[in-house]
């Protein structure tokens, strides 16, 4: 009911309005957010880098509703490529499709996201197309295949372990050698698209994880749960995968403990960086996909 609930308030303007543009929101929401400019996510990078961590930027944005402002989201990215290349960070990009024009036109979207990838690839970098909710799914899917034809090194996506689909979406792209990051997904869908019970999502997750790491194919475990990293660990040592075959992806501000102690036990793990201003949606989502995350809220949202 908890998650319902701040899924639903995730898409709430008014109050995204007044959290975005007040102190008290946006301290709140420095927990999970690198900052709202990309000098904020470079630094945080840089930060993350030292520590050892592999980074994915994202600079947050949803459903822009111009052509202009599409394009001014990709060239965000444009930057981030070109300051990483620049000092050499071992990070990449993220792009939500929403964020860079597809609710005005999916030509739009495959324009200025097929500029990113291209732009990545001469670079020598790679950039992740982020899953949204199922009325995205398939043009998602579709169009990251079509982008990897063109540069099949510099683009994979995102998988969503709570959706019926997956499986087949999953052996999908590993026959086109296509990069999954693979999560449990963040987005309210209906009953005859998405496993309504945790232990369902749970044991999906595990089936697909199982199916990624022995194909070849460099794949992102996307997962703050304990015992979906348990069963990867287990899996990958009975089967005498290489902890370079795959890494493990966790969200800034999340699980900070487990992510540290997995990096000293010798696996990769990259950590997902968000910033920008339009940081509500994604806060809300990551609140509903973790509830004790409201305690930290409720504790934080007016302390001086």
């Amino acid at each position: 009911m908890l998650r319902s609930l701040l899924i639903a308030l995730s898409q709430n303007s008014t109050l995204r309005k007044v959290m975005e543009s007040s102190s008290p929101g946006r301290r709140v929401s420095g927990r999970f957010v690198a900052g709202t400019s990309v000098a904020d996510a470079l630094r945080v990078t840089r930060e993350l880098n030292a520590q050892g961590f592999a980074v994915t930027a994202d600079s947050l944005g949803e459903s822009v509703q111009s052509e202009n402002e599409a394009r001014a989201a990709a060239d965000i990215y444009h930057q981030l490529l070109d300051a990483i290349a620049a000092e050499g960070m071992n990070a990449n990009v993220s792009v939500k499709l929403t964020g860079v024009g597809m609710d005005v036109s999916p030509e739009l979207a495959e324009s200025t996201t097929g500029g990113i990838v291209q732009h990545a690839a001469q670079l020598g970098n790679f950039v992740r197309i982020d899953m949204e909710g199922t009325p995205y799914t398939e043009a998602t899917i579709a169009l990251t295949e079509r982008l990897h034809a063109a540069y099949p090194r510099a683009v994979g996506t995102v998988l969503q372990a709570y959706l019926y689909r997956t499986a087949e979406d999953t052996a999908r792209l590993l026959r086109q050698g296509i990069r999954i990051r693979l999560c449990k997904g963040a987005y309210k869908e209906p009953g005859n698209l998405a496993f309504p019970q945790k232990s369902d999502v749970d044991a999906n997750y595990v089936k697909l994880m199982q199916m990624m790491l022995p194909s070849g194919v460099f794949c992102g475990i996307a997962t703050h749960d304990a015992a979906m990293v348990a069963a990867t660990e287990q899996f990958a040592k009975e089967h005498g995968i290489a902890h370079s075959a795959f890494e493990f992806q966790m969200l800034f501000g999340v699980q900070r403990e487990l992510q540290r102690d997995l990096l000293k036990r010798g696996f990769g793990v990259r950590v997902y960086l968000p910033f920008g201003t339009d940081w509500y949606p994604y806060f809300m989502r990551r609140l509903a996909e973790r509830p004790a995350n409201v305690l930290f809220l409720m504790k934080n949202l007016f302390r001086s």
